[in-house]
C-alpha cells in the first residue's frame, strides 16, 4: 500500500507540472474548434495511433502535422518520459510514456513502461497502476544527422491493464498504441 501511495503522489506531481490541474468549462460541442498543435518537434514522421477504450472512446490517428513530441530525463536519470499530445473532439490529450530502462540509441523489447493519459484542462488524468501493466517494444531510436543527441523513435506500447482516472473512478484501456517522435537527450 505504501509503494503504491508513494506512486500517486509522484504521477500527480508530474501530472500537475506537465498539465496542470485547472477546471475548465466543457467546450460547446457545435460551436468548438478542433484544437491542432503543429509541431516540428516530432520529426517529419512523427505519429501516434491507437484505439482508447472505457470512459474516453476514440480511435486515434495523429500525424506530424498535428502531433506535438517532448522529451524529459526521469528522475535520477533513469530513463527518459516521452509526451505525445494531440486533439480529440473538442479536446487537447496528452499521453505521457515513461520508459525508465530505455538507453540513448537502443532498441529493446519489453521494456517496462508506465502510461499516463490527461485531457489537458479538464483535471481528468488516468495512469497505469504499475509498472509491470504496460510495456513497449522500441523498434528504432537512430541518431538524426547534424543534430547532438537527438534520436528518431518509434515503438509499440502494450498494455493488459487499464489505466485508472487518478482522481475519479473511470478507466481507460489502451491495449496497443503505435508512435514515431523525437528523443532530444541532451535536454531531455
Amino acid at each position: 500500500m505504501q509503494r503504491t501511495n508513494t506512486w500517486v503522489w509522484t504521477a500527480l506531481a508530474l501530472l500537475a507540472a506537465l498539465g496542470g490541474c485547472e477546471r475548465t468549462a466543457e467546450p460547446d460541442a457545435d460551436t468548438a474548434e478542433p484544437l491542432v498543435h503543429k509541431a516540428p518537434n516530432c520529426g517529419d514522421n512523427g505519429q501516434l495511433t491507437t484505439e482508447l477504450y472505457g470512459s474516453i472512446a476514440r480511435q486515434i490517428r495523429w500525424s506530424a502535422e498535428e502531433l506535438g513530441c517532448e522529451s524529459m530525463l526521469r528522475p535520477d536519470g533513469k530513463g527518459v518520459r516521452l509526451r505525445f499530445t494531440g486533439p480529440a473532439a473538442a479536446s487537447q490529450i496528452a499521453i505521457i510514456l515513461a520508459l525508465p530502462e530505455l538507453k540513448p540509441a537502443s532498441a529493446v523489447s519489453e521494456t517496462p513502461t508506465v502510461v499516463t493519459l490527461t485531457v489537458e484542462g479538464s483535471g481528468r488524468f488516468f495512469s497505469t497502476p504499475t509498472l509491470e501493466s504496460c510495456w513497449s517494444d522500441i523498434t528504432t531510436q537512430e541518431a538524426i544527422a547534424d543534430s547532438d543527441n537527438r534520436y528518431d523513435v518509434s515503438g509499440t506500447l502494450y498494455c493488459v491493464v487499464p489505466l485508472g482516472e487518478i482522481n475519479g473512478d473511470a478507466a481507460i484501456s489502451i491495449p496497443k498504441l503505435e508512435f514515431r517522435g523525437i528523443i532530444d537527450w541532451s535536454t531531455a
